[in-house]
């Protein structure tokens, strides 16, 4: 019983309230015999706190038989770009600092213990919501990242 309850909560945990990506598309990297081919996948998400700030996201999606099934680890190697697509609304938590480095998208990319994040600051010095992903497991993570500014402008309809 104990385990059931801690499988549950490990699954919630990896739910999240993070956003979810919508799949805009892909290409092959590496052909594969049997099984999906190695892919760079491109996604988009939206923010889910600061409304009309849209990032996309390339990473890398490993194949082949173990890559099909959802048992490989794909690499830490991922970009990001973040735009905004109509009026920016910043809460005052935001601003405040009070959400520094929050969590905003997350994506598992091995079985259990590694993820890819995407974490949210704000420069007030700059007015500018910063976005950087980067790659990590339970023991050891990656030093790849990528950062993504996104100056708030008055927006014109």
């Amino acid at each position: 019983m104990k385990y059931k309850k801690l499988i549950a909560g490990l699954l919630l945990t990896l739910a999240g309230s993070a956003a979810h990506a919508e799949q805009i598309g892909s290409v092959d990297t590496v052909f594969k015999m049997i099984g999906p081919d190695h892919k760079i996948v491109v996604e988009a998400f939206d923010d889910p706190d600061v409304k009309n700030v849209t990032c996309y996201i390339s990473r890398a999606k490993t194949g082949g038989i173990k890559g099909g099934l959802g048992l490989a680890e794909d690499t830490s190697d991922a970009a990001i770009s973040c735009q905004q697509v109509g009026p920016i609304e910043v809460s005052d938590k935001i601003k405040k600092g009070k959400s520094e480095g929050e969590v905003v998208f997350q994506k598992r990319t091995s079985l259990v213990f590694k993820k890819l994040q995407v974490v949210r600051f704000y420069d007030a010095k700059r007015n500018a919501l910063v976005y950087l992903t980067y790659s990590d497991k339970v023991v050891d993570g990656s030093p790849k990242n990528a950062i993504s500014a996104v100056p708030i402008m008055p927006w014109k309809e």
